[in-house]
């Protein structure tokens, strides 16, 4: 975004502090939390949090973006869904000691947190989360909303659906498919394809569940919202 002026961020709380250092370290000028607690919530930090999302979305013109704050990918998902209907202008944050290759493409509202790299070809969709220190590899295809915890690796040309988690310190092997809604544990090692809605663990990563988080992630929901949000298909993929 050219005029990186005022940010509003919606999700004052550990995460947002993270992504309200991003902004200031990326050169943004000032920034406003929004949150569902206000107003039991009024400050993080030396912040404050001026009111909630609906309290946002009647202000969206006092602000040159928007970015949400908020770890849990399914909420995540929601709320940009709003913004977009709204026709929020979404922010991508990029941390100014992140490497992401200019051949990558990053969805609107994705985060790329401090030591993180993005490899060439990689596509990351709206509202994702590349943590500290993670990486992904050359042509991945990262779905709407995925988190790649820190430290996580993600080997090349790896497909990972809508809505997944791949868990702190966890690895993916190259060409791997992963579905939608899948948690992967810390540290597990990801050999093979995982289906859609299982949490897996361990080395070699094995399921534990197979309908935890299935139901908790929905498609975007019209083709105008998908097309806000970047987004080609159902699938999500940009």
């Amino acid at each position: 975004m050219s005029n990186r002026g005022h940010l509003a961020i919606l999700g004052a709380s550990g995460h947002g502090k993270v992504v309200a250092d991003i902004a200031m370290q990326s050169g943004w000028r000032e920034v406003t939390f929004y949150d569902d607690a206000w107003p039991d919530r009024t400050r993080l930090e030396h912040w404050s949090v001026r009111g909630d999302i609906e309290g946002l979305l009647t202000r969206l013109s006092r602000f040159d973006g928007v970015v949400v704050a908020i770890g849990n990918n399914a909420v995540r998902q929601a709320k940009l869904e709003r913004l977009a209907d709204a026709d929020a202008r979404l922010a991508t944050l990029v941390h100014p000691r992140a490497t992401v290759s200019p051949l990558a493409r990053l969805g609107a509202g994705t985060v790329v947190v401090a030591g993180a790299v993005v490899n060439a070809f990689a596509e990351l969709g709206p509202g994702s989360i590349v943590n500290t220190g993670a990486t992904v590899g050359h042509d991945c295809r990262l779905d709407a909303c995925v988190h790649v915890a820190p430290g996580a690796n993600v080997a090349g040309d790896v497909s990972v659906g809508r809505g997944s988690w791949i868990g702190v310190g966890a690895a993916v092997r190259q060409g791997v498919h992963i579905g939608e809604a899948v948690m992967v544990g810390a540290g597990a090692a990801v050999v093979a394809d995982i289906a859609d809605g299982l949490t897996v663990a361990g080395v070699p990563a094995r399921p534990l569940s197979a309908d935890a988080a299935s139901a908790s992630l929905t498609a975007p929901r019209d083709a105008s919202t998908r097309r806000r949000l970047g987004l080609a298909s159902s699938q999500g993929r940009s």
